[in-house]
């Protein structure tokens, strides 16, 4: 994962300092095997606040920080992330359908930032990602997204399988889409509030998330070429989203 060192920050006390000063944290890179007096107080705080956290190799937290990083990395976040429930909240209180899409391990900033791009423009109201496993937010990702990142919501969430399961109990449907799936996503209904789910371009959707999905459709293919970047993909079961809602 390549990363802005203008958007990192590391060693113990400058850590704690910003999550006192409540700095949208993406994510913690901890030294493997490290342990001391410091790290225990600042763990704690990090697992008070929910902030994700991985142990890596201390090579790799070399090759992000030249200097002493004491075995703490945090990635500063350039959004602030929104609360799920409040949005669809909201957004029934307004009178509207909920539109969401829900990202299931999406790494590539670029792709990130023209998901972004396409969702704002379609009137999604938000975009969820998981806590592990996901993007990123960096200026790539915003240059991508041509300023949507600045006006469209993104949720954080700590399991995906049980946001999904929220969102079907708030009257969504969830609609996953890949290549392998068996139905057409334009034979399929995608009216009234409905989370479109994709996943990584390398894996896809994770079984389980699948088999939690309401339908399970495809873009038809016609070239020799098995699948679509992920962002185009989206793009066109979004806009049939708004085809079947009437929008014009």
């Amino acid at each position: 994962m390549k990363s802005n060192t203008t958007h990192l920050i590391f060693g113990f006390h400058p850590l704690a300092e910003a999550i006192n000063a409540g700095r949208e944290i993406h994510k913690v890179y901890i030294k493997k095997g490290l342990k001391n007096e410091h790290f225990v107080t600042l763990l704690q705080k990090i697992r008070e606040n929910g902030i994700p956290y991985q142990y890596v190799p201390v090579e790799k937290m070399n090759r992000l920080v030249r200097g002493n990083h004491q075995g703490v990395i945090a990635q500063l976040s350039l959004i602030e992330y929104k609360n799920l429930e409040e949005i669809i909240q909201r957004t029934f209180e307004d009178g509207r359908d909920p539109f969401i899409i829900i990202l299931d391990r999406i790494t590539d900033v670029r792709n990130f930032g023209a998901i972004a791009r396409t969702a704002e423009c379609a009137g999604v109201d938000a975009i969820i990602v998981p806590e592990k496993g996901s993007v990123c937010i960096t200026p790539d990702a915003f240059k991508t997204s041509a300023g949507a990142l600045n006006r469209i919501a993104v949720s954080r969430s700590k399991d995906l399988k049980s946001t999904l399961k929220f969102l079907k109990e708030s009257g969504m449907k969830v609609i996953a889409a890949s290549e392998e799936a068996p139905d057409i996503y334009f034979e399929t209904d995608l009216s009234g509030p409905v989370a479109i789910l994709v996943g990584s371009e390398d894996s896809g959707i994770d079984i389980t998330l699948k088999k939690a999905a309401d339908a399970y459709v495809r873009i038809p293919m016609k070239g020799s070429i098995e699948s679509l970047n992920v962002s185009v993909a989206f793009g066109i079961i979004a806009y049939e989203v708004l085809r079947q809602r009437g929008t014009s």
